[in-house]
């Protein structure tokens, strides 16, 4: 009996843990996402816009994530399933403006680039601390830091391509780096529906439920 206890009270300290780590990465994600979103239409930048979609999508998930802590199985798989859909509408969206700006060239302000990438690279590697040692608790939590895990690649390629920009003084680096991102989002999202299916597959009675 002693031993239920102790289970129950270790499993409920856990997903109480769960829920404050993405309560807090939430927060800096919406945060980032407004703050980015600005930058990016000020600067020009498609690759700030592909930051500030990533920010967004991230907010959204992990406010799904905080929906099913303590869920169940299925729960959890259909929510990474879902997190895998909107990181593909994030490339989707990412890879129109690329296009836009393909029809329509200019170069982005650099300046802006590099510096709020670097303060994007802090708040995600503050999100990326906060969520390491949860990252193996869950398929929950595992593909909440597959997302948190992309930002810091995607924070890293914007200020490089800003220093391209800078180098050529044209805006074809920025678009470069935009389409890797593009490839980046569609391979995450494809490894997380693919894992997410896997496990929805893997759980008895989850087609009828």
């Amino acid at each position: 009996m002693s031993s239920c206890c102790e289970n129950d009270c270790a499993t409920d300290a856990l997903r109480d843990k769960h829920k404050g780590t993405l309560q807090a990465v939430l927060v800096i994600n919406a945060v980032m996402f407004v703050v980015m979103v600005m930058a990016a239409q000020y600067a020009g930048s498609s690759g700030l816009f592909a930051d500030s979609l990533d920010n967004l999508g991230d907010a959204l998930t992990y406010g799904l994530s905080l929906a099913v802590v303590g869920g169940t199985a299925v729960a959890k798989a259909r929510v990474a399933l879902f997190k895998g859909v909107l990181i593909l509408l994030a490339a989707l969206l990412v890879s129109a403006q690329i296009v836009q700006k393909l029809l329509a060239p200019e170069t982005p302000i650099f300046e802006l680039m590099g510096i709020f990438s670097l303060i994007a690279l802090a708040a995600n590697s503050l999100c990326l601390g906060l969520l390491w040692r949860h990252r193996n608790d869950d398929l929950n939590m595992n593909s909440v830091w597959e997302c948190s895990r992309n930002d810091i690649a995607v924070n890293i390629s914007v200020f490089l391509s800003a220093g391209l920009v800078w180098l050529f003084n044209a805006g074809w680096p920025d678009l470069v780096v935009a389409s890797i991102l593009v490839a980046m989002l569609l391979r995450s999202s494809a490894r997380v529906i693919t894992a997410a299916i896997r496990e929805v597959r893997t759980i008895p009675g989850s087609s009828s439920g």
